[in-house]
């Protein structure tokens, strides 16, 4: 009997993992609840957010608006201040209004075909082109067909890898739709990077 194992405590339940934020450099201001506009610079983006250098220190918790020339107004609330760094997290598509959602929804930028790297499932990564996009998804060119209902993962410069999902095949022409839409500011701010 006394070689039976000692009970051993469950595992703590698993936190949801951050998404990891990717570098970009865009000029912006901060507007302050105090009217102050500070000028600062974004520093990486993500799904529904942004790191920025700011000279000013900021509060975890302030509501500020964040505007990037050409792109509007897009309200944020400081997460974190340290050192001259701030988090920033825009605010949800829970609290849009239904004009919003809808405006969000029907929004899709042509381009002018620009490169993006696209990997399928157990593949190598490749570029393609892409012709527009949308913070749902987006209308590629690829050099292998997939079939639709395929997953596919997206990469952005400045942006983490999107996971996308084939809905229709016409040639080598396919369209994507992301599994997590992106926060429209976000979506405005790649459009931005993009020029």
């Amino acid at each position: 009997m006394g070689n039976e194992p000692e009970p051993q405590p469950a595992p703590a339940p698993a936190t949801p993992r951050r998404s990891a934020r990717r570098p970009v450099s865009l000029d912006a201001h901060v507007l302050r609840a105090d009217g102050a506009a500070v000028e600062i610079s974004l520093l990486d983006l993500n799904y529904d957010g942004c790191g920025i250098s700011t000279p000013v220190d900021l509060e975890p918790g302030e509501t500020i608006r964040l505007s990037v020339v050409g792109r509007g107004l897009i309200d944020a609330e400081v997460r974190w201040y340290k050192n001259g760094k701030a988090g920033l997290f825009f605010r949800t598509d829970a609290e849009e209004s239904p004009q919003e959602k809808v405006a969000r929804q029907t929004a899709r930028a042509k381009l002018k075909p620009i490169d993006v790297r696209v990997r399928r499932v157990g593949q190598n990564a490749y570029h393609v082109r892409i012709f527009d996009l949308s913070p749902e998804g987006a209308k590629i060119e690829v050099v292998e067909r997939p079939r639709v209902g395929e997953q596919m993962m997206v990469k952005f410069d400045g942006l983490e890898v999107l996971q996308a999902e084939v809905c229709w095949v016409d040639g080598f022409i396919v369209g994507l739709k992301f599994e997590r839409p992106l926060h429209r500011a976000v979506f405005d701010l790649l459009l931005a990077r993009m020029g």
